[in-house]
């Protein structure tokens, strides 16, 4: 078996929903079976052009979450489900859970040193309720604040800027493959959020982290 290249790294932008929490696929698809279409918000967000500018203006604040929960109930309305807008985008969530293990594994990379960036998506109103941002890296970027979401590549600069290294000396890690695509056209690395064992695994074999 093939040893994996190494190319170290000194320091980590890791995204929220996904990986600090559970699945947000996992979530979309719990609260479309709410209503008996468990895969109709996932693929109304990925392939219907109207939901996915709904979804990009309000990750990029340029609309709020009532303008966002109305305008997708309205798209789920037009393919035969009937469902109240009113904090549509909470009810999407309310399945998503912290996930202990990988908030632990961050602390732990920043308790040795390296600095880490929070690169995420902001999703409806409350979705970082509980957390302490700031507690979980030394930079919070966050879409809707910046006007820009991932995966532009002007987010990743954002992030890398705020922490004082240059891309090509920082790892990506998010559950979205697109993310990391945007990522890697700066020259970040990136790691495909499964686990926190096997995003910690891959930290420490190919970038010399942990």
């Amino acid at each position: 078996m093939t040893a994996p290249s190494v190319d170290p790294r000194d320091a980590v932008l890791v995204d929220f929903g996904g990986v600090m929490t559970t699945s947000v696929l996992d979530a979309f698809r719990a609260f479309g079976a709410t209503f008996g279409y468990p895969d109709l918000p996932i693929t109304l967000l990925s392939t219907d052009e109207i939901a996915r500018k709904l979804l990009a203006d309000h990750e990029s604040g340029r609309i709020d979450a009532d303008a966002f929960d109305n305008g997708f109930a309205e798209r789920l309305r037009a393919h035969g489900a009937d469902v109240d807008p009113g904090a549509l985008s909470a009810r999407m969530q309310s399945a998503l859970a912290r996930d202990e293990a990988t908030i632990e594994l961050i602390q732990g990379i920043r308790a040795a040193g390296v600095p880490v960036a929070l690169v995420s998506n902001a999703f409806g109103r409350d979705c970082y309720a509980g957390f302490d941002l700031t507690a979980l890296a030394d930079v919070v970027v966050i879409s809707s604040e910046v006007g820009i979401r991932k995966p532009s590549r002007r987010i990743y600069q954002i992030a890398c800027d705020g922490l004082g290294v240059q891309p090509n000396r920082a790892v990506m890690i998010d559950d979205l493959r697109q993310n990391l695509d945007g990522a890697a056209r700066l020259g970040i690395a990136g790691v495909l959020h499964t686990s926190a064992e096997d995003t910690g695994r891959q930290l420490a074999e190919r970038f010399r982290i942990g």
